[in-house]
């Protein structure tokens, strides 16, 4: 796929409806030139060093549950020294300078046990990004591992032949992901939690929402208390913040899909 080719995939991204269907175009493009292991994470809670509690973090992943528990619940990503640079860097790049730092015992002790672990399952070369973000407390990483048998030179050459092409697509799917609503599991809404939290931040009474909805005050402050318990926050003002961080309200019906996120 030559950089103009790739012009109707960034449109294909641009105009998907769900995390899922950004998800698959993306994986299955870099799967066509040798990355068919994709992770991603973003968060809008970082806290300095942390990414926040992880059930409001996505991560995204081409591996499978043992792999995503290891990796991400496990918080083995922590220790890489690529997590590491993209804490403190925003761009891409290759892992050369990772594995060049290892080979000459440059890295800390953690860092060399993921590198000694990742070159024990095939996992030597590959690409990184760390995303520019607008807020403080966001950060979106992605990771891209080269398929078995394809060598630290051999991404080199890759990056240098179409790393604008790779650039674009990393980012549009990114640009897209952070855009779109979150079917989250462990901070799923029920149709009628995000209709009152929708009338709240429209500046609606407990009274006003009651007349909208069709029910009883009694019955708005339950539907507002679960959705305070279902966002991990004390406040109905917090839940509204949280719920609109996290593209929960204000958004288009969409047919539910079973998202990727672990």
């Amino acid at each position: 796929m030559n950089g103009s080719s790739v012009l109707p995939l960034l449109s294909q991204i641009a105009e998907a409806q769900s995390i899922d269907g950004v998800w698959r175009l993306t994986r299955e493009y870099f799967a066509s030139i040798g990355l068919s292991h994709v992770n991603y994470g973003f968060t809008r809670f970082k806290h300095q060093t942390t990414i926040g509690d992880p059930d409001d973090a996505l991560f995204l992943t081409t591996g499978d549950d043992a792999y995503a528990q290891r990796y991400y619940r496990g918080g083995f990503y922590a220790k890489s020294p690529l997590f590491r640079w993209a804490q403190r860097n925003s761009g891409a790049c290759t892992w050369k300078w990772a594995t060049d730092a290892f080979a000459a015992g440059k890295l800390c002790a953690e860092e060399a046990e993921v590198m000694r672990f990742n070159a024990s399952i095939g996992v030597i070369a590959g690409l990184s990004f760390s995303f520019p973000e607008t807020s403080a407390r966001a950060k979106g990483v992605m990771g891209l591992t080269a398929d078995f048998g394809i060598t630290v030179e051999q991404i080199e050459d890759l990056w240098r032949e179409k790393r604008h092409e790779i650039m674009a697509v990393a980012h549009m799917a990114h640009l897209k992901i952070i855009q779109l609503p979150r079917l989250s599991r462990a901070r799923a809404l029920s149709p009628r939690q995000r209709e009152a939290l929708e009338w709240v931040a429209d500046g609606k009474t407990t009274q006003d929402v009651a007349l909208l909805m069709g029910v009883s005050p009694a019955m708005v402050e339950k539907h507002l208390r679960l959705a305070r318990e279902a966002l991990a926050v004390e406040t109905t003002a917090q839940a509204v913040a949280k719920a609109a961080l996290l593209n929960m309200i204000f958004q288009e019906p969409t047919v539910p899909q079973a998202q990727a996120a672990r």
